[in-house]
């Protein structure tokens, strides 16, 4: 199965001399590089997030394999919907789905369905592969779409893919795709997001849904970055670090209704 691009040419370049310029000028050279085991990194359109992305994607030594979690914006599909097999083209070339990882998350986590439906035209995903690509040209991926709510699944979704990891003997790094506050002012945003980013940094899964839920901080990654919690812990996690943050005010001088940006790395 290939799947085409759904959103190349809005949320980044589609032209591949521009967007290799657009991710170079975004990752940057010379840092130090960190194994880690799993990052939050944000999925909105590159002249927006894509300067927090690089950041995180800057310092990370890329293992070949990276699995990507993201939330579900469409509603199609399964509720924990893994891409199986074939390629995921990109403008800078196809990306590869890593079938051997794939199956060793479908039979340890039986919450996981194969479904290609709700990657159709889902963003969250996408947006992190052009990044993957650049960084290291022979990477693969295992594409998760999660469309559910509840820490149950996200807890057995999460100990599910560390013990296929654990099975698949190769390093592999986590990717929970999430942007933070939605569409309120770079204050609010901010005051709200500490909140959650504070759960991340404590390495407390169960908070970071909690807090998310009453105090209405519209993380649409929140999923996503739970799973990766559980997961990361399992395999052996102990410390995490905010890299940057940032609003799409920051961009464009208009604080009063924002998207905000987190890179945080789990290690």
């Amino acid at each position: 199965m290939v799947r085409q691009p759904a959103v190349a040419g809005q949320f980044y370049s589609d032209e591949p001399k521009r967007l290799r310029g657009e991710l170079q000028r975004m990752v940057p050279v010379g840092a130090a590089k960190r194994r880690v085991t799993g990052i939050v990194a944000p999925h909105a359109g590159y002249v927006y997030s894509g300067n927090v992305a690089g950041a995180i994607y800057g310092i990370v030594e890329l293992p070949r394999t990276v699995v990507i979690l993201g939330p579900n914006h469409h509603g199609f599909g399964a509720a924990a919907a893994l891409y199986p097999d074939g390629e995921w083209l990109t403008p800078l070339g196809s990306v590869p789905i890593d079938a051997k990882l794939a199956d060793l998350v479908r039979e340890h986590a039986p919450v996981v369905e194969s479904d290609t439906s709700a990657h159709r035209f889902e963003h969250s995903l996408e947006v992190q592969v052009p990044f993957l690509k650049y960084c290291r040209e022979d990477v693969k991926i295992v594409p998760l779409c999660l469309g559910f709510g509840d820490y149950e699944r996200c807890r057995l979704l999460g100990e599910g893919l560390a013990w296929a990891i654990r099975e698949f003997g190769e390093d592999v790094l986590i990717v929970a795709s999430s942007d933070m506050t939605h569409y309120e002012s770079a204050d609010a945003a901010r005051t709200k997001d500490e909140q959650a980013i504070a759960e991340v940094l404590a390495l407390n899964p169960e908070g970071l849904l909690s807090v998310c839920g009453q105090k209405n901080i519209t993380m649409c990654g929140v999923i996503p970055a739970t799973v990766m919690l559980v997961a990361a812990k399992a395999l052996g996690a102990t410390k995490a670090e905010l890299v940057r943050y940032a609003t799409s005010g920051d961009v464009t001088g208009d604080n009063r209704q924002v998207v905000a940006y987190a890179a945080i790395a789990v290690y």
